[in-house]
């Protein structure tokens, strides 16, 4: 590789950092709901997106998806640090019973974070990342129909969770 080549891809990288930074860090800060952590993630996606620029079509969609399973990836983990604490730590209580109130307790994160892995994406980058259907379907791999018949679903099942009936 010449020093050109990669000083051009350094300065088209820079051009998307420009561009796109402040709000893919915005959108993984309402996802994560932690600034420090959203802002690692987000730039975390940005070396991926260096490293992989050349083969890379659309850099915005290709920086949600990655920064999407960065997400996916940094909720598993506290999910997996939650559930080792409880059971080590700060257990609950098993003479207690605990009836929280959905309304009080759920939030459209936590009833996107409960989605499977298969919605989860097509809603973030929809929703969250407002990329159109066929960028989705591109970065996913999957039909325009595919991630349709995706959002109907993750809708479906995000209602009936919001609402407390699931």
């Amino acid at each position: 590789m010449s020093r050109t080549r990669s000083s051009d891809v350094e300065a088209e990288v820079r051009e998307v950092y420009r561009v796109h930074y402040g709000r893919l860090a915005g959108w993984t800060n309402k996802l994560v709901g932690d600034p420090d952590i959203a802002h690692d993630l987000a730039t975390e996606a940005f070396v991926r997106l260096y490293q992989d620029f050349r083969s890379v079509d659309e850099p915005r969609a290709w920086l949600y998806t990655v920064t999407g399973n960065l997400v996916r990836d940094h909720w598993r983990k506290r999910g997996r640090e939650a559930a080792a604490y409880a059971r080590h730590e700060g257990g609950v209580d098993p003479d207690v019973s605990h009836d929280p109130d959905v309304a009080t307790t759920v939030t459209v994160r936590t009833a996107v974070q409960s989605l499977p892995d298969r919605l989860r994406m097509a809603v973030m980058l929809y929703y969250y990342a407002d990329l159109p259907v066929g960028s989705i379907a591109g970065q996913l791999g999957k039909s325009d129909g595919a991630v349709k018949r995706d959002l109907f679903e993750a809708r479906r099942l995000l209602a009936s969770t919001l609402e407390g009936t699931r």
